[in-house]
């Protein structure tokens, strides 16, 4: 008992096992979709663009120059380092001491109004109840001594607090005034409106100071920032001992050293270098192939127009040579137009001459003998002037023909269009040649629909282009013979066809054969031809009605088409 198989399903994609819904995956992976779209659409544009190309060629270069010229900037820099002296970090030292003992000898209500720049340090603002020589100490006796008020007392008393707070002050500025007059070598001093001292540090000398002269020196170094080791003094108003003063702090800025990079031309030099190389290198494809087209132009000039060049990229380079091709291509074709005109033209000349010069040597021949009454009798007389006469007329046929081409060609004959049936012009055409085809042993079969199909010709043009297709199917056609005549409808187009016997063509013959002066036949025999311009004419009657003629051989056959449009 056969077992029955189990057919393995294949395996999803990875994308619908797990096909991410959730949002932050739906939108991570549009906005992906999105990048690669806009990559492939910038890289689209830039390949179709050498002005994009030269521009991103450009940034590129210009980048990893900025770049090189950076590291070798840091290399250089640090091989050419420079030591800056800057005073600038000891002004701001000095002014900040002089900020901080404003601070603490100012009261609360103007703290607020000066904006601190950096804080005070604790150790600076500490309280140290110190006496200092020359400052007026207010002694507070000690809590239960005699004298003593009562502790609710001092609390309840403002004016004690206030007065408690003051001396506290007082004490810390002194404290500080000493420490930065002995680590600091700072000079302190603290004048009135008018420049005299009320007090001053150990190391200052001053009984008087020009405060004019300090206001300006201070105020010029300040907005100056000296970078010279000059004595520097800040100056601030302040209230001591309850009387509006002038606070001056006066002292050398210490110097900060640091270490500058050098310039060096090298780095500069180095980053142009780097800039014109990889401009250079990266241009130089883009440069070969200009040449490339250049070198195939001087090869086209040369007359070779089988050169063609390569089409290397999608910009305007690459637009440029398939220009260029397609220039060459048809060059090359209206030269091979103009090759074949004239030798169309050298093969008319040929052609009229020897089609003029036999009928002419044959009227000549017969007009002579006449004119040397070299006969025997009138009726043979009769005879070379019936001959003379009928080759004057093939003489004068053949001249007609190649003058009607010649205007043809040229376009100079107007159409007198109107609207006609097809059908009733061919049964009428086809009716004036039954009696000649039944002399040559020929049966017409005809094929006409009986739907009637209007075309806008010129009748007379038209009956000619039928008149040359059916005289060479008379001519030519094996006897006896059949000869068929169609006419069908191909949606907004009425073909004609006119078939016959014929030997096999070749599809080269084929194309031939509307040439003027062709003939199958080499030899150019006046029994196996006419003029040779009688499918030419029909050729160029159809094309001036915007219609089509062309000639088809199978199965011994050889069938004449002509297209022409119906009127809609």
């Amino acid at each position: 008992m056969s077992k029955s198989l189990k057919v393995k399903k294949p395996r999803k994609p990875m994308l619908e096992r797990f096909p991410f819904t959730w949002f932050p995956f739906t939108l991570l992976r549009a906005f992906i979709y999105f990048i690669i779209d806009m990559y492939h659409l910038a890289r689209n544009h830039v390949e179709r663009s050498v002005r994009l190309q030269l521009v991103l060629t450009f940034s590129a270069c210009f980048g990893a120059a900025l770049l090189f010229y950076g590291v070798s900037s840091a290399l250089f820099g640090q091989i050419n380092k420079g030591t800056v002296i800057d005073y600038t970090m000891g002004i701001e030292r000095i002014d900040n001491e002089a900020r901080n003992l404003v601070r603490i000898l100012e009261p609360p209500s103007y703290e607020d109004e000066i904006v601190a720049e950096e804080p005070v340090a604790p150790s600076e603002v500490a309280v140290e109840r110190i006496p200092e020589p020359g400052i007026v100490q207010h002694h507070a006796t000690e809590p239960g001594s005699p004298g003593h008020p009562p502790d609710t007392q001092m609390e309840d008393d403002p004016n004690k607090r206030r007065q408690d707070d003051y001396e506290n002050r007082l004490r810390s500025f002194t404290s500080n005034v000493k420490r930065l007059a002995a680590n600091e070598k700072f000079k302190i001093v603290v004048t009135d409106l008018y420049g005299k001292v009320v007090f001053r540090s150990e190391n200052a000398p001053e009984m008087y100071v020009d405060v004019h002269s300090v206001i300006r020196n201070a105020m010029d170094t300040r907005n100056d920032f000296r970078d010279s080791r000059t004595e520097f003094s800040s100056f601030y108003p302040v209230t001591y001992n309850n009387q509006k003063s002038y606070l001056v702090v006066t002292g050398i800025p210490q110097p900060h050293i640091s270490y500058v990079k050098g310039q060096s031309p090298i780095s500069m030099l180095s980053a142009l270098g780097v800039f014109i190389f990889l401009f250079y290198f990266m241009t130089q494809r883009k440069m070969r192939y200009l040449e490339e087209l250049a070198g195939g132009l001087r090869i086209i000039s040369t007359g070779n127009l089988d050169h063609r060049v390569v089409e290397r990229s999608r910009d305007e380079l690459g637009s440029l040579a398939r220009d260029m091709n397609q220039m060459v291509s048809e060059l090359q074709l209206k030269m091979e137009e103009e090759r074949r005109a004239e030798r169309l033209k050298n093969e008319l000349v040929t052609n009229v001459s020897h089609d003029l010069r036999t009928p002419l040597t044959l009227i000549m021949g017969y007009l002579r003998l006449l004119h040397d009454k070299n006969y025997e009798s009138p009726e043979q007389a009769a005879g070379y002037v019936s001959i003379a006469y009928s080759k004057a007329e093939k003489l004068k046929g053949l001249i007609d023909d190649l003058f009607e081409y010649t205007k043809l060609s040229n376009q100079d004959v107007p159409l007198h269009k109107r609207g006609v049936v097809l059908n009733e012009v061919l049964e009428q055409l086809l009716e004036e040649y039954v009696t000649l085809s039944e002399e040559e042993k020929l049966t017409l079969i005809r094929s006409i629909p009986q739907d009637k199909l209007i075309v806008q010709v010129d009748v007379d043009k038209i009956i000619r282009v039928f008149d040359n297709l059916l005289s060479n199917a008379i001519k030519y056609s094996p006897k006896p013979g059949v000869i068929s005549v169609g006419l069908a409808q191909d949606k907004q187009h009425a073909v004609v066809r006119i078939s016959n016997k014929a030997d096999a063509l070749t599809r080269e013959e084929l194309e031939l054969l509307f040439d003027r002066f062709y003939r199958i036949d080499p030899a150019r025999g006046s029994t196996t031809g006419g003029s040779g311009l009688g499918l030419a004419i029909a050729k160029s009657i159809v094309e001036s009605h915007n219609g089509q003629i062309w000639a088809e051989s199978d199965d011994g056959d050889i069938h004449f088409y002509v297209k022409l449009k119906l009127v809609s």
